[in-house]
């Protein structure tokens, strides 16, 4: 249920499970989890799933099983924070849950119109991942950050992209072929160059203000 495409350097990890929203599985997450490590090889990777809905989260069986609060949430998505090339999150629709996670990771995030994002950990009972609010508060700033955790808002893409939750809405049929021109750049480039910049970046925005 987790499919992975390889071409020219390019890693593209889709979540194939659109008959429930694409919710994760333990087995799902894991393969993940697994892909991010792995990817250290690659000279991008590009985040998506099939249909509709990028993910719903956790299944709801899995959740209840222990899932909600698994490392594997953590695992995954500071495998994706630590790779030195580009990662882009194609969201094809919705991210809800703890799929918010590997979605924050990311370096870029790009949307259909269409897609909407929420984290209802509040109303569930559950805790955020670790490093997610961090994640969160750097994109949007704490008070944005508290409306998605803490108040359960639901975003739009359009207010997504005025908060700096997304970068990019796209019109494109194929949000993956977006995130592909994207990556064009730094894979025209040697790996050393586009990790040079990337580590470059990631300073900058460590540095006191």
């Amino acid at each position: 249920m987790i499919r992975l495409e390889r071409e020219h350097g390019l890693w593209t990890a889709t979540i194939d499970r659109p008959e429930k929203a694409n919710s994760l599985t333990g087995e799902m997450l894991e393969k993940l989890a697994e892909i991010a490590e792995a990817a250290v090889e690659a000279r991008g990777l590009v985040l998506t799933g099939a249909g509709s809905v990028f993910s719903a989260g956790a299944d709801l069986d899995a959740a209840r099983a222990g899932l909600a609060t698994s490392p594997l949430w953590e695992r995954l998505s500071g495998a994706i924070a630590a790779l030195p090339c580009l990662t882009i999150a194609a969201l094809n629709g919705t991210v809800a849950g703890g799929a918010m996670g590997m979605v924050l990771a990311c370096d870029l995030r790009i949307a259909t119109p269409q897609a909407k994002f929420f984290y209802p950990v509040m109303k569930l009972g559950f805790l955020p991942q670790p490093s997610d609010p961090a994640r969160l508060v750097s994109l949007v700033g704490p008070a944005r950050a508290k409306m998605i955790l803490m108040a359960g808002a639901k975003i739009g893409a359009e207010e997504a992209l005025a908060w700096g939750l997304v970068d990019r809405i796209t019109e494109a049929e194929d949000v993956v072929a977006e995130a592909k021109t994207l990556a064009a750049d730094a894979l025209g480039a040697s790996a050393e160059h586009a990790a040079s910049i990337k580590r470059m970046l990631v300073q900058g925005t460590a540095r006191p203000r």
